[in-house]
């Protein structure tokens, strides 16, 4: 297993996600609070997130038998030991000085998935040779932003295959960065020596010359944003698998499924693009019933709880990722922080599941949830242990 820290470098009395998150609070500067902390303008959806899980309650069964009980999946032919990943952050050593390299020993020794950024402040290669020979290990990904010139894409996906990564997330969801008003108060800007380490390197983006009436945005820094066609095409660029993640509505699901993707992620990017949007958890059902088991379903936004993860796999999820908690235990104790937070989560699934008498992910339906809105057996199909 990965060398972690001592168990004592978590400062005592952290029991849950949400303790670390209030002592986290208490460790980042305002600079890089606002940045891990905040969402898009009101921050509507941000709070929705975490209320859309809170909102749906669940209805246990007793007397069931538990013996031998587990938490395994398989997700895109791999045996996981649990269904919770780590979502992509950026700039993770504004946390702790290990950033990125913390967190992924804390996911090998963990046997959590994780979904390195686009935007890691430590090189996309350190951090797979430092765990890719880890036993027992989770997935490991790489996140993807389309870049304007399809040669810089091509470099970043030729490099993560060179890495020994094993699939791609693409970010869809994300053509601009949102109206951070909290970044905006606080003046955000990376702190020296802290970048993108990935993205060096490469020429500037070139900006066409406005022409009278034209948008900066529409005709300047959008005019070559992704479509369809170019997730078509990276599929004829790489022998990974890729995900889309950021993906909200019931058509665009339909459509994805349609071009083969090897799987989507519900999300609506953590609530830090557009304000306003539906909570994860009430769109990933409609997605789920949409599809009819057609892709592996992943789900991230506002999950603090294992009750949350079971919620989510009832509702049609194979797995969840998380972002901000790890964060907050990155910066609460390095490794060992979110490994805290990994093993937090991963016991609250275990008591969840005893609890309404499922002792195996695949004995989780929408019976488990009281909610008359939803029908009452998921569509979704998973492959289980």
């Amino acid at each position: 297993m990965s060398a972690l820290p001592a168990l004592a470098s978590v400062p005592a009395g952290l029991v849950n996600l949400a303790d670390h998150e209030a002592q986290a609070r208490t460790r980042l500067d305002g600079n890089a609070w606002a940045y891990f902390s905040g969402g898009a303008a009101d921050e509507l959806t941000l709070a929705a997130n975490r209320h859309g899980w809170d909102t749906l309650q669940l209805l246990p069964r007793v007397l069931q038998p538990l013996s031998g009980g587990h938490t395994r999946v398989q997700l895109l032919g791999r045996n996981l030991a649990h269904p919770i990943l780590l979502a992509p952050v950026a700039f993770q050593r504004m946390a702790h000085p290990d950033g990125e390299l913390a967190t992924a020993h804390a996911a090998a020794a963990l046997g959590a998935g994780l979904v390195l950024s686009t935007q890691s402040s430590i090189a996309l290669e350190t951090v797979a040779q430092a765990v890719l020979d880890e036993p027992g290990r989770g997935p490991l990904w790489f996140q993807l932003y389309l870049q304007e010139d399809r040669a810089c894409t091509l470099d970043l996906v030729q490099r993560a295959e060179a890495a020994g990564y094993e699939a791609l997330v693409l970010t869809v969801d994300a053509p601009v960065h949102g109206a951070r008003d909290r970044e905006r108060r606080a003046g955000f800007t990376l702190p020296v020596g802290v970048r993108a380490v990935n993205l060096e390197g490469w020429p500037p983006a070139f900006l066409p010359k406005l022409q009278p009436g034209q948008s900066a945005l529409f005709d300047g820094l959008l005019r070559r944003a992704p479509t369809w066609d170019d997730v078509s095409w990276l599929q004829t660029q790489t022998r990974l698998p890729i995900l889309l993640k950021g993906v909200l509505h019931p058509e665009d699901a339909r459509q994805a499924a349609g071009l083969n993707v090897a799987g989507l992620v519900i999300s609506n990017h953590g609530g830090r693009t557009l304000d306003t949007t539906p909570a994860t958890a009430a769109v990933l059902p409609r997605i789920a019933d949409a599809l009819g088991g057609a892709l592996p379903l992943l789900v991230d936004g506002g999950i603090r709880r294992g009750t949350d993860v079971l919620k989510a796999l009832a509702l049609g999820a194979s797995a969840v990722l998380v972002g901000r908690p790890y964060v907050y235990g990155l910066a609460n104790a390095g490794a060992m922080g979110v490994a805290h937070v990994l093993r937090l989560l991963r016991d609250e699934l275990e008591i969840a599941m005893a609890l309404c008498g499922c002792r195996e992910l695949a004995q989780i339906s929408r019976d488990v949830l009281w909610d008359p809105t939803l029908s009452k057996n998921s569509t979704a199909s998973h492959q289980y242990e």
